[in-house]
């Protein structure tokens, strides 16, 4: 049954209509009236963002596999990563690029010009979290990781570097819940499991 739902949930977001969808098939056959007249009816139509994001998520969450599973995360990637400022859009991706080469203070200077610009724009607030953590300014990137959660709770990755975060301050109990919260979301996400394997003795204790 997954390997039938997961291609259903993609075509969702490349805009099928939710008469097709409804259906699992490529075309609705036409009513009598139409058959006779040889009209078909105007297309439904298109899913919203929101839409799109919802059925890539409920995708995501029944990946048969990692490799399927890698394949939806890119898709809800680059839409999270589209703030509807060109602008934006082309600090963001500087922004990224001068944290690979380790400018943490240049990369953040950058994310606050793209939050100024775009202060809905959730994703500028979870890579500048990143940039905040790897400077090691711990509090104000669990600051920028509380409005990523608040404002998108399926954000994977915002749970994972909140759990990374908790870890490193001795927090272990709340790690691995935003760990395990994580994985609900993004069952195949790399190197998730291993981290709650070796948190869940050290939290709840070896079972006899």
């Amino acid at each position: 049954m997954i390997f039938r739902l997961v291609p259903l949930l993609l075509a969702a977001c490349l805009s099928a209509s939710p008469e097709v969808l409804a259906q699992g098939s490529g075309t609705r056959p036409l009513a009598p009236d139409q058959a006779q007249s040889g009209k078909r009816r105007a297309p439904a139509p298109k899913l919203s963002r929101a839409q799109r994001l919802d059925a890539l998520y409920e995708a995501l969450k029944a990946a048969p596999n990692a490799r399927a599973a890698h394949a939806v995360e890119e898709r809800i990637d680059a839409m999270t990563m589209q703030s509807g400022s060109d602008t934006a859009d082309l600090l963001l991706v500087r922004a990224r690029s001068v944290m690979e080469t380790k400018e943490y203070d240049l990369s953040i200077e950058l994310l606050d010009a793209v939050i100024e610009l775009s202060p809905d724009f959730t994703e500028a607030y979870a890579q500048r979290a990143t940039a905040l953590y790897l400077k090691k300014d711990i509090n104000r990137a669990l600051a920028d990781l509380r409005v990523v959660i608040a404002r998108e709770p399926r954000h994977f990755t915002a749970y994972a570097g909140l759990g990374v975060i908790l870890q490193d301050i001795g927090r272990d109990k709340l790690a691995l819940d935003a760990f395990r919260r994580a994985l609900a979301i993004h069952p195949h996400l790399k190197g998730l499991p291993n981290l709650i394997k070796r948190l869940e003795p050290k939290v709840e204790g070896r079972g006899i």
